[in-house]
């Protein structure tokens, strides 16, 4: 090893700088010393360790990163630590529900005592009441603070660092999951040394060698090319994650959906989300005493509380009769008195079918296609698959030949289209389409197949009082639920959470 180290100049001030940090740096350190970016000395780092010259020792470590508020919420007192004050004042005890008073009474959150309170054995809570420990009554004591809180507000914003802590323990039990002050993270520290064959080589020498990253054209023109040493590029070595910009996955799934239906050659339609009860209900041959109508499973709007039936007298005639009576339509109804009233009531859409539906009368005439992608509102109760307010696409075909085939042919060339191989139909029931079905799709991921939506052919109910008198396929179909198919989620909340590593981590195509 008598012959000095060729390197380029940017590789030889990285070994320079190592050599003024004394031999041993901490990667980000040496980076901060070079003012360059970590992974550029990452790459000279690994090829010295590939020659053995450094080593490059991982220490995987805790580390918590304070909240911009977290001092001010400490100098304010902590639920548990103004707790204490008030129980001194009592005593050192007093019974649960009493505690629970007097802490409202002070605006202390009472949960927030008993779960921290206790983690911190400040307090006990049995059946006789809620009471002072002794490590409790030492904390109450004048000017003493605990040194999760010592650390928080002496820190000003700086990291705490639990590796090699006595009592990283108990930082990480009180302070780990308290979100309010702070968040706990998971960190790799990287500390690059040289090595004896690295520290010999420094004795013998390094030599600089000019290197390029790019060829101008004067370079070419003027033959200096020949003489340029071109820096090698390893496309292997690790480097910065870079998170640029993309769709959300739940817009990017809506958008793919729009996208398919105007390929086959679909008029997209909107109508507003407040919506009368005659065309969300009424209109769909759905009776005025239909249990979906009750306020448990749709919101009603207060203001406006109602809106004027349609212009089209004879259109709401036609509907009245039908569901009276039949109408003209050969069926016999409902064989309840129809109220105006109740068709006036305004309510947050339950679907999309709404909007098709207003298409469906304003375009009685084949040949028609349309769909609707927008927001809906059911009165849920939210839970990992259901949620208040959700997205709906509602497609209809009119045409003088559609038949059950045709809407099962456009159903499957639609869910090719979105990425589904296997497409399946089953009966169903729908009170407004006869005959109906459920589209089922395989996933092959999971290997086993999925109920993804339903459709069917509307009644002459629904369509005739609207003046069409020709076959008309209709279908639903839930966003979110395609979403969390797609995408592998398990709870449909996750696709409104916001958090943003979550949404780095779902992949661009699936």
């Amino acid at each position: 090893m008598s012959e000095p180290l060729v390197l380029d100049e940017w590789s030889s001030s990285v070994w320079q700088a190592l050599r003024a940090a004394g031999g041993s740096c901490e990667l980000n350190a040496l980076a901060a010393s070079l003012g360059a970016d970590q992974s550029k000395v990452v790459v000279v780092a690994q090829e010295a360790a590939k020659l053995g010259f450094v080593e490059i020792v991982e220490e995987d470590y805790e580390e918590f990163i304070p909240a911009d508020n977290a001092g001010e919420l400490i100098a304010a007192g902590l639920p548990e630590r103004r707790a204490l004050q008030l129980l001194v004042d009592q005593g050192g005890e007093l019974a649960t529900g009493d505690f629970a008073k007097a802490a409202g009474q002070a605006k202390i959150a009472v949960n927030e005592v008993f779960k921290w309170g206790v983690a911190r054995d400040w307090i006990v809570r049995d059946k006789q009441g809620v009471r002072l420990t002794q490590a409790g009554q030492q904390a109450a004591s004048a000017g003493h603070q605990d040194v999760d809180e010592a650390l928080l507000a002496g820190t000003s914003g700086a990291s705490i660092r639990f590796s090699g802590r006595p009592d990283a323990d108990r930082l990480r039990t009180l302070l780990g999951k308290r979100t309010e002050l702070g968040k706990l993270k998971q960190r790799t520290q990287r500390t690059v040394s040289l090595t004896a064959a690295g520290q010999t080589q420094l004795e013998v020498g390094i030599s600089v060698k000019q290197e390029r990253n790019l060829l101008t054209s004067e370079d070419l023109r003027s033959g200096a090319w020949r003489e340029i040493t071109l820096r090698p590029y390893d496309i292997t070595l690790p480097a910065e994650t870079e998170h640029p910009a993309k769709v959300h996955p739940l817009r990017k799934i809506i958008e793919q959906t729009r996208r398919a239906y105007l390929e086959m050659g679909f008029t997209e339609v909107v109508s507003p989300m407040v919506e009368s009860s005659f065309w969300n209900f009424d209109a769909l041959f759905q009776p005025q005493d239909h249990p979906a109508r009750d306020m448990q499973d749709t919101f009603y709007m207060a203001q406006p509380s109602t809106a004027p039936l349609p212009e089209d007298a004879a259109l709401v005639e036609r509907v009245r009769r039908a569901h009276e009576d039949g109408g003209d339509t050969g069926s016999e109804g409902w064989g309840y008195k129809w109220s105006p009233e109740r068709a006036r009531q305004v309510v947050l859409r339950t679907h999309t079918t709404a909007s098709t539906i207003r298409a469906l009368a304003a375009h009685p005439e084949p040949p028609f296609k349309a769909f609707c992608v927008g927001w809906v509102c059911r009165n849920e109760t939210m839970s990992y698959k259901h949620l208040p307010v959700f997205h709906q696409v509602d497609g209809i075909v009119i045409d003088e030949t559609a038949s059950l085939a045709s809407l099962l042919g456009t159903l499957e060339s639609f869910y090719l289209k979105m990425g589904f191989k296997q497409v399946k139909f089953k009966p169903a029931f729908y009170p407004y389409t006869e005959p109906s079905v459920d589209v089922v799709v395989y996933l092959e991921s999971r290997g086993k197949w999925i109920e993804m939506g339903g459709a069917g052919i509307f009644r002459p109910e629904v369509t005739e009082p609207l003046g069409c008198k020709h076959p008309v396929l209709a279908w639903g179909l839930g966003m979110e639920r395609l979403a969390m198919i797609r995408f592998g989620l398990k709870d449909i909340r996750e696709l409104y959470q916001g958090r943003i590593e979550a949404l780095r981590a779902m992949p661009l195509a699936q």
